[in-house]
């Protein structure tokens, strides 16, 4: 899949399938998004998993952020978004869950989940305002922020969105 899109300040962005080569920006954005970053094995084995993995590119080529779900027998489960931190409040992250609500309607899939850690108000913030629904809670899900006092690890939000046109 490769589509052109133009982001809310009019530029022409791309969403292309990851692959190894891009594995180096996608680190960069990584270490920059997040207190507990995934590995490059992490993607490494994301990928040869086969597991759905889109990368967003703008017209420079520079990676502008990424999106990993893994499918399953009915749904899709959100693995990792992330939107390098100068690109982000430009509907990027809107932009790669329309493209994979869009894959899972292709494959029938009828339901969409993720995790996301308590703490993250803008995330939260994102899917509640695209229609997911908050159902649940996994204590200590998260590992512990490597500065936290706590080392019990933190909570995640276990959200769902329901696809429709998919029956």
């Amino acid at each position: 899949m490769s589509a052109l899109w133009r982001s809310s300040e009019s530029e022409a962005v791309r969403l292309r399938p990851m692959t190894v080569e891009h594995l180096d920006a996608v680190m960069a954005v990584e270490l920059a998004s997040h207190l507990r970053p995934w590995t490059r094995g992490n993607f490494a084995d994301s990928l040869a998993s086969g597991y759905c993995a889109d990368a967003l590119f703008d017209t420079r080529a520079s990676l502008i952020g990424y999106c990993i779900a893994a499918p399953g027998a009915d749904e899709m489960h959100l693995l990792n978004l992330s939107v390098a931190p100068a690109q982000r409040q430009r509907g990027h992250a809107r932009y790669m869950l329309d493209a994979l609500v869009e894959r899972c309607r292709a494959n029938r899939l009828t339901q969409l989940w993720l995790e996301v850690r308590v703490s993250n108000e803008n995330a939260r913030r994102l899917y509640r305002g695209y229609g997911m629904r908050e159902v649940g809670l996994r204590p200590a899900y998260y590992p512990a922020a490597p500065d936290a006092g706590n080392r019990r690890g933190e909570d995640a939000v276990l959200m769902q969105l329901q696809i429709e046109g998919t029956a």
